[in-house]
């Protein structure tokens, strides 16, 4: 499908309050919505950028890339079979590729580079600290998440051995919803976790030695829990989540923490949203700003969560922040630039 390029905008009426607002922080009203790409067969969950490039990976694994200053789009596959993928790491010009099922593949460009066979694998979010090292999540496989390392830029990974690993409780695992289960800041790194227990997994060291954390998010059934995290520095980070069964349910769908994700907090604001798949923080909000979306909509809190306001009905799986006012999104049937005003 070729590529689209129609600017459309969506007048928000606001009944919410932003007086928590930080001073000279933008505050959003309104959003215009470019689409890339619209095709009706397209389902992508895994999309991440640089100055240059945004890049997108669709679930049978073909790999969009968006030249920011040609506005143009390429799409090419890299991987040999026809996989069903959801976790992308975009490092320098190289793109990686995580497939979720038995067997798991992840990919460098075309390079095989990582494979598992077992009938629990399932792989759900994949992130780097720096150019060397990048960590994958995936389900529990005997007693413990499944945690990958790379020290080489990507060449090689290992799997950390549950005896190194805090065990998982039964019916946990994550949800490889949007490829935001992992939030990295500095060495450090959180994962979110989901289903019979929605928890989150720490490291302060880059993967050398693990803690897990309790969270008050609404868990308890395999569809239940955390799908999304996100730290806006070492201290303050934001969780969503829910059950994609049931969007419309509010309760306990948001959490919060400010001491490094120690502890939690329900965040239960106004007109606040249901059931979303990707939260991130705005660039430059001073923790306050943050946009969450998910199959029903956009929605946006420019005061940490306590106050929101629904920007937008078109539906998104996944996005990324550019700037402070840009960001690129997608999710079935598109991939879109969002311009935040």
């Amino acid at each position: 499908m070729k590529p689209i390029f129609i600017i459309f905008g969506i007048v928000v009426l606001c009944s919410c309050s932003c007086t928590n607002a930080p001073k000279n922080a933008k505050i959003f009203s309104t959003l215009k919505i470019e689409p890339i790409l619209e095709d009706s067969l397209l389902n992508i969950r895994a999309l991440e950028l640089n100055e240059n490039y945004v890049v997108a990976v669709s679930s049978v694994g073909d790999v969009y890339r968006y030249d920011l200053r040609t506005k143009t789009l390429s799409k090419k596959r890299f991987s040999k079979d026809t996989l069903n993928v959801r976790s992308m790491a975009l490092i320098n010009h190289s793109v990686f590729t995580l497939s979720i099922g038995s067997p798991a593949f992840l990919y460098k460009d075309s390079t095989l580079v990582y494979s598992e066979t077992h009938p629990d694998v399932f792989y759900d979010s994949m992130d780097f600290w720096n150019d060397k090292e990048g960590v994958a999540m995936g389900d529990p496989i005997d007693g413990c998440l499944s945690i990958l390392i790379t020290r080489d830029g990507g060449q090689n990974w290992h799997k950390i051995p549950c005896e190194e690993l805090p065990i998982a409780v039964k019916g946990e695992a994550a949800f490889a919803a949007s490829d935001t289960n992992i939030a990295i800041v500095d060495d450090k790194v959180w994962m979110a976790s989901g289903g019979m227990a929605s928890r989150v997994l720490y490291s302060s060291n880059k993967g050398k030695t693990w803690q897990i954390f309790d969270t008050p998010i609404v868990q308890g059934t395999t569809t239940t829990g955390m799908y999304s995290i996100d730290f806006y520095d070492v201290k303050n980070g934001f969780a969503v989540g829910g059950d994609y069964t049931q969007p419309q349910a509010m309760s306990n769908t948001k959490i919060k923490t400010s001491d490094g994700g120690q502890t939690w907090q329900v965040v239960s604001g106004e007109n606040s949203p249901g059931y979303r798949s990707c939260v991130q923080y705005v660039p430059k909000s001073k923790v306050q700003g943050l946009v969450v979306v998910g199959f029903e909509g956009i929605d946006y809190s420019a005061d940490g969560g306590l106050h929101w306001r629904r920007l937008s009905d078109e539906g998104f799986y996944t996005l990324r922040f550019l700037n402070d006012s840009t960001a690129f999104a997608a999710g079935k049937g598109r991939i879109a630039k969002l311009n935040f005003k």
